[in-house]
C-alpha cells in the first residue's frame, strides 16, 4: 500500500470519527436550544420584545392601527424563525452519519 493509499485510508477514519461525534452532539445542542427558545422565559422576553416595538413606533408618531400591524408582522416574523429552529430539532433528533468505505478496518 503506498504513503498516499494509507493517507487517504487514515482520513477516511478520521472523517468517520468527528461525523460520530457530530451525529452524537448535535441533537442534544438541538434540544437544548429549543428548551432556551419555548421556556417561559423566552415567551416572557418575546412579549417584551413585541411590546416594546409597539411602544416605539407610536412614540415615534406611527398611528396606532399601523403600529399594530407593524408588531403582528414582527411577531410573525419572530414564529418564522422558531418553526425554523423547531423543524431543525425534530430533523435532529436521532440523527446518524453513515460513512461507508470499501476498505475494511485494519
Amino acid at each position: 500500500m503506498s504513503d498516499e493509499e494509507r493517507e487517504s485510508k487514515t482520513d477516511v477514519h478520521e472523517l468517520k470519527e468527528d461525523l460520530g461525534v457530530v451525529s452524537e452532539k448535535i441533537p442534544g445542542l438541538l434540544k437544548g436550544l429549543r428548551d432556551v427558545l419555548y421556556s417561559k422565559e423566552a415567551a416572557e422576553n418575546m412579549a417584551d420584545a413585541v411590546g416594546t416595538f409597539y411602544k416605539r413606533l407610536v412614540e415615534a408618531g406611527i398611528p396606532r392601527e399601523e403600529a399594530l400591524e407593524m408588531a403582528r408582522g414582527y411577531m410573525i416574523n419572530l414564529r418564522e424563525v422558531f418553526k425554523g429552529v423547531k423543524k431543525g430539532i425534530k430533523a435532529g433528533e436521532g440523527v446518524h452519519v453513515r460513512v461507508d468505505d470499501d476498505e475494511e478496518d485494519d
